[in-house]
């Protein structure tokens, strides 16, 4: 199998170097490149195609939010995109999942959260730190509340069902055993909601939920 590609952006190189040498000290990740910027971020992912972007979400020339924005608007497949952040209440932060990235990471996390974090992150079949997102979510997706958009009314018994517990951070194969049903179902399920919901993964999904009013804790 081979190495998750990483590529790690941050303004402040002791950081960037830190980060390289938690991920390089294992055999399933790779640094493939660097950016100290958030123009020089799009650009290098454009060129090296990583599966995993490590994001500052606070940089120089554009902030990481607009990076985030660019980059998956600029690949058909692009990768997936962690912020790494100082502050975890952040209104930076909810705004970067919003744009799209798949989740965040304090910047005082330890080494054994990194390197998991950018496991989960590649394989993209769980939340990040879902009570964390649902906070976020719950603190700045509640504000934007409005009136039920139509997908809420769209969905089955079982895709709500599957969107809620996707909130709570379980895998398709825990969701399964949680439902009596086959991994394939909720494969199938999981699909169908972020269709519906309009998202690109999981995050997008849940703060669609809360935006939504369809969940509100």
């Amino acid at each position: 199998m081979s190495a998750v590609r990483v590529v790690v952006a941050d303004d402040e190189r002791m950081v960037r170097t830190a980060l390289r040498v938690i991920l390089e000290a294992e055999p399933d990740l790779s640094v493939v490149g660097e950016a100290s910027t958030g123009a020089e971020a799009v650009s290098v992912v454009r060129e090296l195609r990583p599966d995993v972007v490590l994001m500052d979400v606070r940089m120089p020339e554009i902030d990481g939010i607009r990076a985030t924005e660019r980059i998956l608007a600029a690949l058909a497949e692009p990768p997936r995109i962690m912020v790494v952040t100082t502050f975890e209440n952040d209104s930076y932060v909810y705004e970067a999942l919003r744009a799209g990235a798949a989740g965040f990471l304090l910047k005082r996390a330890a080494a054994e959260e990194l390197v998991q974090a950018v496991r989960l992150v590649a394989r993209s079949d769980s939340l990040l730190f879902p009570a964390a997102v649902r906070s976020l979510a719950y603190e700045y997706g509640a504000r934007r509340a409005a009136a039920a958009p139509p997908w809420v009314a769209r969905l089955t018994e079982r895709e709500a069902d599957v969107l809620r517990l996707m909130a709570t951070g379980l895998t398709n194969a825990e969701i399964a055993g949680r439902m009596g049903v086959g991994a394939a179902t909720v494969k199938s399920h999981v699909a169908a909601v972020l269709a519906k919901t309009g998202s690109r993964d999981r995050t997008q999904a849940v703060i669609a939920a809360y935006e939504s009013g369809f969940l509100t804790r």
